[in-house]
């Protein structure tokens, strides 16, 4: 008895071992940004390994941010940006999602099949095809345009529909025979019982939006238009780049994902462990 005592708690002291390492590892990169923030430019391309702490620790870098960027601008069009692709993305995929996994219509498999054929083709195929249709719209340079690939979402769509698949039938016959319509079903019967699909939907969708980089660089070229992301893209220069302003700035720009994050980290946790996947 005791020998095995001692092998499950050696077992457990080397699983807390590993996972604490494979959390240091995780952080690594985010120090090494806040470091490198307060560092001068000759520190921060210094080439010997053993320079992580700055001498001084300068505030330089985030003066010169400040100065040069309206991070009031680039936080509004990025949480303008999250907010309505969430909104959009949970709205579409939530009606969807019940008529591909309750309904049956004509031609409901083919319909399925090219949604999940849309999840497998790189999204980039989709960029030229969108930026016409955006331009011929004349929505170029506008909210609209760098919501409007997240309109509707195939993985949304897919993610609510195995949600409501996983729904016991009693539910909507006993909803038909208290006299409810299909819209009635939906709506006050269904749809609250997926509010975990539909937050674990919320988190994938803001954190995507948030680190969307190609779209927002090739739609709205307007420096009032900007997100935070294509801002901190324009930072870098082709032949040098002043790496302590570009971590001052990228340090900045994380504070409303943290915030964010603060604010719903119980949900969040509950919406990746209920959805089994993962960032």
């Amino acid at each position: 008895m005791k020998s095995m005592e001692t092998k499950k708690k050696i077992v457990t002291v080397v699983i807390h071992a590993v996972l604490i390492f494979v959390s240091i590892t995780m952080l690594v990169p985010f120090l090494w940004m806040i470091l490198t923030a307060f560092k001068s430019v000759t520190e921060a391309t210094s080439v010997n390994p053993f320079v992580i702490f700055p001498k001084v620790w300068r505030t330089d870098s985030f003066k010169a941010v400040m100065e040069n960027m309206n991070f009031l601008l680039l936080y509004k069009n990025t949480l303008l940006l999250i907010f309505f692709r969430v909104l959009c993305a949970v709205l579409t995929a939530t009606m969807a999602g019940y008529a591909f996994g309750r309904l049956h219509f004509r031609g409901k498999n083919f319909c399925f099949s090219l949604v999940l054929i849309q999840m497998m083709v790189p999204a980039q195929i989709f960029l030229i095809p969108q930026y016409l249709m955006v331009s011929k719209m004349g929505m170029l340079n506008t909210i609209f345009a760098l919501v409007f690939p997240g309109v509707v979402t195939a993985f949304g769509t897919f993610l609510l529909r195995q949600g409501y698949m996983g729904l016991p039938n009693d539910l909507e016959e006993a909803a038909r025979l208290d006299g409810c319509n299909i819209g009635q079903t939906f709506l006050y019967i269904m749809a609250p019982l997926t509010r975990s699909s539909m937050v674990a939907l919320g988190i994938f969708t803001a954190v995507f939006a948030f680190k969307d980089l190609m779209w927002p660089m090739i739609v709205n070229t307007d420096k009032d238009m900007l997100v935070l992301s294509s801002a901190l893209a324009k930072m870098q220069g082709q032949y040098a780049s002043k790496f302590p302003e570009l971590m001052a700035a990228s340090l900045i720009a994380c504070i409303p994902m943290i915030i964010i994050y603060a604010i719903f980290q119980k949900q969040f946790i509950e919406g990746i462990a209920t959805s089994g996947g993962k960032l």
